[in-house]
């Protein structure tokens, strides 16, 4: 009997926190627009890249295609000038010959986070005081910066970061990482938001300044870790800046990718949220709105006979709190990705909860990751260390 009510207290705790989630990303004014467009600083773009796929020059020309008012310089760093994205860079700028656009080769390995290697590089040829930092694999609608960089007017604005959506899956793999992203982290981190602050940052556009940047170490203290982008908003907090969320969405497009490809993405998420913030990831568990209503109904059939007496109250957990966790994750997504194609894929929703429990419990069970075709074992508070 205590059991049955642990279960069930633990569904309806689950099934509350969702419902908050949902209030929070409600409220949201995702999507909105900014009609001042008089403030227009000059921005540097640095935008890190290694190989390419068939989603990468739709990503990159994005960029080149900004209708913003103000002087903006893009710089694009490679590790080595073989890299087959170099072709790529080339063909955009000769393409867009009026943007002031170049490929910088970050040939010096100043850690084990290449990315923020780069970035260090990047920066030294930057010529504006405002930077910009992109992942690769991100494409941005055309007033992304006129609208990022109006909070910087504050001063007591740090960073200006923004939500992503999952875009294009065309794998079964990718639509369960279509529903993590698309549906849960945008609408988490907003839930977050309602108890504290935001103290991280999310890395697929991130905008700041360079004496923020300074004062916060640099990108030289980020290198050795594998969550830059979290170290960088965490540093910028911790100087007593605040890190604020555009309404603005960019899109995050890949290939085809397979399983094994997203399971790793996702355990290497996993562990690194994980070492960042280890008491909050431990108990995430809990919001799993599959899961507990799914061990309430096991635990009620297995125990029906001595549960006053009504077998059919075990049948409420599935037909009344799975319904409901599917009916606002297929809300959430359709809010961000402003899309109903997701809602063929409504039964990935209770599989990705499922596949998620493994994911959590292995974060606790290993330290390794795989990133950018390399192994890396996480150190604690997030650090790197290259496996041979």
């Amino acid at each position: 009997m205590v059991l049955t009510y642990i279960f069930g207290s633990l569904a309806l705790l689950s099934v509350v926190l969702l419902l908050w989630q949902w209030i929070a990303a409600v409220q949201f004014p995702l999507h909105s627009r900014i009609k001042n467009k008089d403030f227009a600083p000059a921005v540097t773009l640095l935008k890190p890249l290694k190989g390419c796929d068939s989603e990468t020059r739709r990503c990159l020309e994005s960029w080149f295609e900004q209708s913003y008012s103000g002087p903006v310089q893009i710089l694009f760093g490679v590790a080595a000038k073989d890299d087959p994205v170099c072709d790529l860079v080339r063909e955009l700028i000769a393409k867009y010959p009026k943007t002031d656009a170049e490929l910088v080769v970050c040939s010096a390995s100043l850690g084990p986070n290449a990315k923020v290697s780069s970035l260090i590089q990047l920066e030294a040829v930057a010529k504006h005081e405002i930077v910009a930092i992109s992942d690769a694999d991100v494409f941005v609608p055309v007033d992304l910066l006129t609208n990022m960089v109006l909070p910087l007017q504050r001063q007591e604005v740090g960073l200006v970061n923004c939500f992503y959506r999952f875009a294009k899956p065309s794998t079964l793999a990718m639509h369960w990482e279509a529903v993590a992203v698309n549906a849960d982290f945008w609408s988490q981190v907003l839930q977050s938001q309602t108890l504290k602050p935001i103290d991280f940052a999310l890395g697929a556009v991130m905008l700041t300044s360079r004496d923020v940047l300074k004062r916060s170490g640099g990108f030289e203290s980020l290198v050795d870790y594998l969550a830059d982008d979290y170290q960088l908003g965490n540093r910028i907090a911790k100087t007593g800046k605040i890190i604020v969320l555009s309404s603005v969405v960019a899109e995050c497009w890949e290939g085809p990718r397979g399983w094994r490809s997203i399971w790793h993405h996702q355990l290497r998420w996993a562990r690194t949220i994980r070492s960042c913030q280890p008491v909050p990831f431990f108990f995430s568990i809990l919001s799993n709105a599959t899961l507990w209503p799914v061990v309430w109904f096991l635990w009620l059939f297995m125990t029906r006979g001595s549960f006053a007496g009504d077998a059919k109250v075990m049948f409420v957990p599935l037909l009344l709190f799975l319904p409901l966790r599917m009916f606002v994750a297929l809300k959430l997504e359709e809010q961000l990705t402003r899309d109903s194609a997701h809602y063929a894929y409504f039964w990935m929703i209770p599989l990705k909860d499922v596949l998620n429990v493994a994911v959590w419990a292995l974060a606790f069970f290993g330290n390794t990751v795989e990133w950018r075709g390399e192994r890396f074992k996480i150190l604690s508070g997030g650090k790197l260390e290259k496996q041979r």
